[in-house]
C-alpha cells in the first residue's frame, strides 16, 4: 500500500486503484480489511500515511464495489475515553455505501475481546466522483437546475417511508415499506392533489435498533438511531438503497413536490459508554463526542440517547457539511429538517446563534437554496431555543401547536396567544432577518398523538412500547369529548369530527408555513399512542381505510388547501402591524381584530372573549378569519359589504345578510371581497 491523499476521505475509486482516508486522531495504527461479498476477509493492510490525524493510503487494483472496514490500533482506556479495540471493525464515517445490516451480539461491545466483523455492515469503495470537501457532488449534482417551490406556498406534509406505503391498497408486496411505494405514481398522485408542496421524511440515514427494543421483539420505527451519516437505510430497498433512493426523489421532483429530509446530527446509535463500538467511538471517540469536562471516560448527554456529538470539533463540522452537500447535490434532497437542532450550536458554555456549525451550514456553498428547518429544542440544559435560529433557517414552532391545541380544548384565556399564532407568532420571530414564514406551524408531528388521537384519547397508552406506559409526553392538551377512545355515540364522533376540522382550518388560515402530519385528513390513528417510535407494526403504519370510511374530510382539507393558494394574504412573507396603507388613492388598515359585535379588540378583551374576526387589507381585497370558540352560535357584524364565505367548519357555509355573519358552535370561517374573493 501506497501513500495515498488524506484530503479524499472515505474508501475512493481512482485510476488505477483506490484511495482510503479516515480521521483517527489518537490512534498509533490503522488498518484497512477487505472483505468478499460473503463477508469473508481477504486481506489487512496498514494505511501508511498520517496528515493532521487522517490516515490514508493508495492500494493498486482496488475497484469500486470493494467491501471493507478499518481497525484501529491505540490506546485503550475508557476511563480515559480512549477506546481503540482492533477487534472492533467500523464503519467509515465517510463510505457512501453499506453492505450488509447490524446484529446485535456480544462481540460488538468493545468488552468483549472477540471479532466483531460478522455483525457489522461493510462499507464499499464508490467511485471518485463521491464526496470532496467543499465541492459538488457528480459535477452540477442532482440538486441543482430545478425551479424552487416558493416558501410562502409550501404545504409540507410529514410522513414515513415504511410507515406511509406499508398499508396502501394501491402498493403490491415488492413496494410496499420501501422507497419504491413512495415513489409509485398513484401514491405521488393523491399527495399533489392534496395540494401539498414538501414531502418531509422522517430519517433515512443507516440506523439500528436500540438493543433495548431487540430485546423485547421490537425494532426502532422512527430511525432516529443513525450509525452513520451518508448511506440510506437497507430496509427501505429492494437491492440497492442508493440508486432506489434518488429513483424516489426523482418521481417525486417529476410529481411538482419538493424533499425535506429528517436529518440526525446529535447523536448517534452507539449510545452512551456501555453501547456497541461500530465507527465513531473506535475511530477517534473524544474528537465525535463531547465528554465531561474533567472526565472523559463519561459522555455528555444532552440528547437523551446516551451521547452527544462534538461539533465544537472541526473534523466533526466537516463531516456534517459534507454529508448535507452530498444529500442535497447527489442525491437531490430539497431541504432538511434538524432534530435536536439546538445541539449542533452548543459549545461548553451554551448555545450560541453564531456557532461555527450553524454558520457552516448556513453559508456553504453546496447548501445554498437548501430549505433548513430546526427542531428548535432538546432535552439538555438550555436546550429549548425556539425563535433563536438565524436568518435563513425555519423552526418548527411547538408553541403554535400548544396553544391552538389549547384554544379548541377550551382552556381558558387562550385568545390572545392564539392571535399570536394566527398572526405568525411575531413574539417569536419579528427581528431582523426573519419572518412569519420561519415559524413551520403544525398541529401534530410523529413525535405525539395523531389528530384524530388528540379529540378522542386524554391519556396516553403507550403499554406496547414495553415501557409501562411511562414514555410519551404527559401534558398532550388533548381532549376526548366524554369517551376515552373510540365510540359508537355519534354526537361524541360528531364534535370530534368537527375539532378535526377547526384544528387543520386554524394551522391553514394562519401566516407561517403550515405542517400537517400525513393520514390527519383521513382520520389515521394509532390507538391512543402517543409515542409510537417502537412501533413497526399496524399501530404505526397508515390505515388508509379513513380514506373511504370519510372521503368528505380529505376532500375539506383539500379545499382549504386550496383556499390558502387562493388567497395570498394568507401566507405572506412579511409581518403586518395594523399600518395605515395607502396606494392608487386607497387606504386600509393592513391587520384589525374585531369583536363579534364590530368594534375593535381592546387589551381588556382578550381575556375574557372567546371569539374573534380578525381581517386583513390589502390592494386586492380583504379577508376575514373568524373563530368562534363558544358552544353556541354568535352573530358577526362585518366591516362594509360584498362578503363571500370561503369556508365553513360546520360545512355550511352560511351567506352573510346585513353585514352579518353566523358563526356555528365551536367553529373556523374564512371570507372573502375584492378581487380575493375571486378563484385563480
Amino acid at each position: 500500500m501506497e501513500r495515498g491523499d488524506p484530503g479524499r476521505l472515505g474508501g475512493r475509486a481512482l485510476e488505477g486503484g483506490a484511495n482510503f482516508a479516515v480521521y483517527a486522531s489518537a490512534a498509533e495504527r490503522v488498518e484497512v480489511c477487505l472483505y468478499d461479498a460473503d463477508g469473508n476477509a481477504t486481506a489487512c493492510h496498514d494505511l501508511p500515511g498520517l496528515d493532521d490525524g487522517a490516515w490514508h493510503g493508495f492500494l493498486p487494483g482496488i475497484g469500486a464495489g470493494q467491501r471493507y472496514g478499518y481497525r484501529v490500533h491505540g490506546p485503550f482506556d475508557p476511563d480515559a475515553g480512549l477506546r481503540h479495540h482492533p477487534a472492533k471493525l467500523l464503519v467509515d464515517p465517510w463510505a457512501l455505501r453499506l453492505d450488509g445490516e447490524f446484529r446485535w451480539a456480544p462481540q460488538v461491545y468493545d468488552s468483549d475481546p472477540r471479532d466483531s466483523a460478522a455483525f457489522v455492515p461493510k462499507s464499499v469503495v464508490t467511485g471518485e466522483s463521491a464526496c470532496r470537501v467543499g465541492e459538488a457532488i457528480d459535477g452540477a449534482g442532482a440538486g441543482a437546475g430545478r425551479a424552487r417551490i416558493p416558501w410562502s406556498e409550501a404545504v409540507v406534509y410529514e410522513t414515513h417511508v415504511r410507515g406511509y406505503t406499508m398499508r396502501h391498497p394501491a402498493l403490491g408486496e415488492a413496494e410496499r415499506g420501501r422507497f419504491a411505494g413512495l415513489a409509485n405514481g398513484e401514491v405521488l398522485d393523491y399527495i399533489r392533489s392534496l395540494g401539498i408542496t414538501h414531502v418531509e421524511l422522517m430519517p433515512v440515514h443507516h440506523f439500528i435498533d436500540e438493543a433495548f427494543l431487540s430485546g423485547r421483539g421490537l425494532r426502532n420505527y422512527w430511525g432516529y438511531n443513525s450509525i452513520q451519516f451518508f448511506t440510506p437505510t437497507a430496509r427501505y430497498a429492494q437491492a440497492d438503497p442508493v440508486s432506489e433512493f434518488r429513483e424516489m426523489v426523482d418521481a417525486i421532483h417529476d410529481a411538482g413536490l419538493e424533499v425535506i429530509l429528517d436529518v440526525v446530527y446529535n447523536h448517534t446509535g452507539e449510545g452512551d459508554g456501555n453501547g456497541p463500538t461500530l465507527g465513531f467511538r473506535g475511530l477517534d471517540n473524544l474528537a465525535y463526542y463531547r465528554t465531561e469536562p474533567g472526565t472523559p471516560g463519561a459522555y455528555v448527554n444532552d440528547t437523551g440517547c446516551g451521547n452527544t456529538v462534538n461539533v465544537d470539533h472541526p473534523r466533526v463540522r466537516e463531516l456534517v457539511v459534507a454529508s448535507l452537500s452530498y444529500w442535497h447535490q447527489s442525491m437531490g434532497v430539497d431541504g432538511f429538517r434538524f432534530d435536536l437542532a439546538p445541539v449542533l450550536g452548543l459549545t461548553d458554555t451554551g448555545f450560541r446563534t453564531d456557532h461555527p456549525l450553524l454558520t457552516e451550514i448556513t453559508t456553504a456553498p453546496a447548501l445554498q437554496g437548501a430549505r433548513l428547518i430546526a427542531e428548535p429544542w432538546g432535552p439538555g440544559p438550555g436546550g429549548y431555543r425556539l425563535g433563536e435560529f438565524p436568518p435563513g433557517w425555519g423552526e418548527w414552532n411547538d408553541r403554535y401547536r400548544d396553544t391552538v391545541r389549547r384554544f379548541w380544548r377550551g382552556d381558558a384565556q387562550q385568545l390572545a396567544p392564539l392571535a399570536r399564532r394566527l398572526h405568525g407568532s411575531a413574539d417569536l420571530f419579528d427581528r431582523p432577518g426573519r419572518g412569519p414564514l420561519d415559524s413551520v406551524n403544525f398541529i401534530t408531528s410523529h413525535d405525539g398523538f395523531t389528530l384524530a388521537d388528540l379529540v378522542s384519547y386524554e391519556k396516553r397508552h403507550n403499554h406496547a412500547n414495553g415501557e409501562h406506559n411511562r414514555d410519551g409526553h404527559r401534558h398532550n392538551y388533548s381532549c376526548n369529548h366524554g369517551v376515552e377512545g373510540p365510540t359508537d355515540r355519534a354526537a361524541v364522533n360528531a364534535l370530534r369530527r368537527r375539532h378535526r376540522l377547526n384544528l387543520l382550518a386554524t394551522l391553514l388560515l394562519s401566516q407561517g408555513v403550515p405542517m400537517l402530519l400525513a393520514g390527519d385528513e383521513f382520520g389515521n390513528g394509532q390507538d391512543g399512542n402517543n409515542n409510537a417510535y417502537a412501533q413497526d407494526n399496524e399501530t404505526g403504519w397508515l390505515d388508509w381505510s379513513g380514506l373511504s370510511a370519510d372521503p368528505a374530510f380529505a376532500d375539506t382539507v383539500r379545499s382549504l388547501i386550496a383556499l390558502r393558494r387562493q388567497l395570498p394574504l394568507l401566507r405572506q412573507a412579511d409581518y403586518v402591524h395594523g399600518h395605515v396603507r395607502d396606494e392608487e388613492g386607497a387606504s386600509w388598515r393592513d391587520i384589525d381584530w374585531f369583536r363579534p359585535d364590530g368594534s375593535p379588540m381592546d387589551p381588556g378583551h382578550w381575556d375574557h372573549e372567546k371569539s374573534v374576526l380578525k381581517l386583513l387589507s390589502g390592494h386586492e381585497g380583504d379577508v376575514a378569519v373568524i373563530v368562534n370558540g363558544h358552544d353556541h352560535e354568535i352573530d358577526f357584524r362585518l366591516p362594509g359589504q360584498a362578503w363571500h364565505c370561503r369556508f365553513s367548519s360546520d360545512g355550511a357555509a352560511p351567506a352573510v345578510h346585513d353585514q352579518v355573519f353566523r358563526a356555528a358552535a365551536w367553529s373556523v370561517a374564512c371570507l372573502s371581497r375584492g378581487l380575493s374573493a375571486q378563484a385563480p
